[in-house]
């Protein structure tokens, strides 16, 4: 075994599993750049047979990406594995991921195949796959509830077709961290060509145990892979967290006794930007990324950590990118210190017109605003990524009018495709009636779900508002995101671009957890 951990990131792929977290192909590819900035092992940019949109987001990350390996999900049939090949063509390092269920409960229930048809279609895949890309990836889907006999033979099996890596899910986050441990090194135990392949392991946040249950998978039984999003972001309650597992290893690398290749100082803008880009708000407490991880209330832990840090902190909040909150542009800024600024955040805009609708969009804004965070910049060239076609609704002015004992006002003026519409309503607030104006207008039937509101930097008054909206349609969950100053517009912004996602229809593949 190599003391080398490889970081397998699934935030494109598992982690846009998680209800409204959908990504379009722009925001995907900037999600990318800053993974690689971050210095992940292994992308998984999505699952590309599952839809036109996702082969194409996968694509363009093959692309672009150099220095870590691109991965595509895949079932386990011919159909999806030249679906994924054909994504990843460009890729300098290509690899499939392919899976299928090998617990006797799904097996039977969703499958409807039996232990023979599994085995042969695992080897199939396995053997197809080999012959298109050179590094294979192979999954049980609930392999952590499969009866370990049969997991076994099936694992023999896919490695002897050429499976250089094996990952055993907990799909379910049913495992508890000893258990598990012992039931990875019992498998590599009992493959006899388990030497020949990489162990992975990849676990559900369910009990709260994903990071833990990783962690006993790689110190007990052995893996030297763990899959983990940023943030934990997935469906249900998540996934393993990546921050989390990587400044384990790191701080305690006095029990682990492993290496990483990840860069810790870009884990805080990685978490930023996915949680500005799918909506799902960092909550303060969480370990590493959240806002209250290095913050002391309590007077006996401020006067340790000012007499000495590692009193009460184990780790340096700049060594997992804190310190990078910091004022970097202004209302004199020019444009090429803007496009600068653009590229070391890893926000490619593809075209000199694009950049320029973003600058300008910069100058309105630092005339609002005296001073401009990173955050501000993720959050304007968020706005800004969304392409014509994929625009169908977008705002043009908003007014608004509220007063003590006054039932607030609103006006609104927005397109929908070629056509303008002016809209205004009453409501029991500004944004109340802002949303009802919107919807008296297109009556789409949609329902709301969730509106949060969360400042997109701190200190300040002066702050844009990030405005969350979560819609639900026909069977469909979107989340929309909106920021600007006025926490009224962000909300009118966040309402139209959920309609966006939901105008969109995305068809989607389910994939496996």
């Amino acid at each position: 075994m190599t003391d080398q951990l490889i970081i397998f990131d699934t935030t494109l792929r598992d982690g846009e599993q998680s209800p409204g977290a959908s990504m379009t192909r722009d925001e995907k590819l900037r999600i990318a750049r800053q993974l690689e900035r971050l210095r992940v092992d292994v992308i998984e940019a999505g699952f590309a047979a599952s839809s036109n949109g996702d082969f194409e987001a996968v694509k363009a990350i093959a692309n672009h990406i150099k220095d870590s390996t691109v991965c595509s999900l895949a079932r386990a049939n011919d159909r999806d594995i030249s679906r994924a090949a054909e994504a990843l063509k460009n890729a300098p390092r290509a690899r499939i991921h392919t899976f299928i269920a090998t617990s006797e409960l799904h097996m039977e229930k969703k499958l409807r195949m039996t232990r023979d048809q599994v085995f042969e279609q695992a080897k199939q895949a396995v053997r197809f796959a080999r012959n298109l890309v050179g590094d294979i990836e192979f999954s049980p889907e609930d392999g952590y509830r499969s009866d370990p006999d049969f997991l076994c033979r099936v694992l023999e099996a896919v490695i002897a077709e050429g499976a250089t890596t094996i990952n055993i899910p907990d799909t379910v986050g049913y495992a508890v961290p000893e258990l598990y441990g012992e039931f990875i090194r019992n498998l590599r135990q009992r493959v006899p060509n388990s030497d020949k392949a990489v162990w992975s392991v990849h676990c559900h946040n369910d009990l709260g145990m994903a990071v833990a249950n990783s962690l006993a998978g790689v110190k007990i039984g052995g893996a030297r892979q763990i899959e983990c999003t940023i943030n934990g972001l997935g469906e249900r309650a998540g996934n393993c967290s990546l921050e989390e597992v990587v400044m384990a290893v790191k701080t305690r690398k006095d029990y682990f006794d492993l290496t990483l290749g990840i860069d810790t100082s870009q884990i805080v803008p990685a978490s930023r930007m996915v949680s500005q880009t799918t909506g799902f708000v960092v909550q303060p407490n969480k370990a590493v990324v959240g806002a209250n991880a290095f913050a002391h209330a309590s007077g006996i832990h401020q006067d340790g950590v000012l007499k000495a840090r590692d009193t009460y902190e184990i780790m340096r909040a700049e060594d997992v990118g804190w310190s990078a909150n910091k004022i970097v542009l202004g209302k004199l800024s020019g444009r090429n210190a803007f496009k600068q600024r653009l590229q070391e955040l890893g926000i490619g805009l593809e075209s000199e017109s694009e950049v320029n609708a973003a600058f300008a969009r910069f100058k309105d804004l630092a005339d609002r605003k005296s001073e401009i965070f990173d955050e501000d910049i993720i959050a304007l060239a968020s706005d800004e990524s969304v392409t014509s076609e994929q625009e169908h609704y977008r705002l043009l002015a908003l007014s608004q009018h509220s007063e003590t004992g006054e039932r607030p006002q609103a006006s609104v003026v927005f397109t929908a495709g070629e056509v303008e519409y002016k809209a205004s309503s009453d409501g029991n607030g500004p944004v109340d009636a802002s949303l009802k104006a919107i919807e008296s207008r297109l009556n789409t039937g949609a329902e709301l779900v969730l509106y949060s509101v969360n400042a997109i930097t701190s200190g300040s008054t002066e702050s844009q508002g990030e405005v969350t909206v979560r819609l639900q349609h026909g069977g469909r969950v979107v989340n929309g995101v909106g920021a600007d100053p006025d926490i009224v517009v962000a909300s009118a912004k966040a309402y139209l671009a959920a309609l966006n996602k939901l105008h969109a229809k995305l068809e989607r593949v389910a994939a496996q957890g």
